[in-house]
């Protein structure tokens, strides 16, 4: 004869089986397409939230704050739809990204040239292998 908790976990497990097969439910963002958003409804203690979209579908989605790496991929993803309303907000975010990436390349260099120049007492050969390196270039 199964325990109390034996019991209680199985009914768990069907609960969660019954929920999962729930009609309506998305399970891709490409369904939610053409879809407009009837109610939201937060859940208390968590940070998601149930979408009810108009053909009583539904989405659980998480919270709207995310990382910020997240968040600059994202607008970048919806850039073909976004860019029509915020075209100036693109336009900075565009320089902001291109200031990164050459102030990135930028660091990368003195980094290289400080290995060369820390290591260049301590490998002779240094100097040779890299001429040889450049004159491929």
């Amino acid at each position: 004869m199964p325990s109390d908790t034996e019991k209680v976990w199985k009914a768990n497990q069907a609960k969660v089986a019954w929920a999962k097969k729930f009609p309506g439910r998305i399970r891709s963002w490409d369904e939610v397409e053409g879809k407009r958003v009837r109610k939201v409804f937060n859940l208390p203690g968590r940070s998601a939230a149930v979408l009810v979209l108009s053909d009583r579908s539904f989405a659980i989605v998480p919270q709207l704050e995310v990382d910020t790496g997240h968040l600059v991929a994202a607008l970048l993803a919806a850039r073909s739809e976004l860019k029509f309303r915020h075209r100036e907000t693109f336009q900075k975010l565009d320089s902001l990204v291109a200031r990164e990436k050459e102030l990135l390349r930028q660091a990368r260099l003195q980094k290289i040239l400080g290995a060369v120049q820390n290591n260049m007492p301590d490998i002779p050969e240094l100097k040779t292998e890299l001429l040889r390196l450049l004159s491929r270039y």
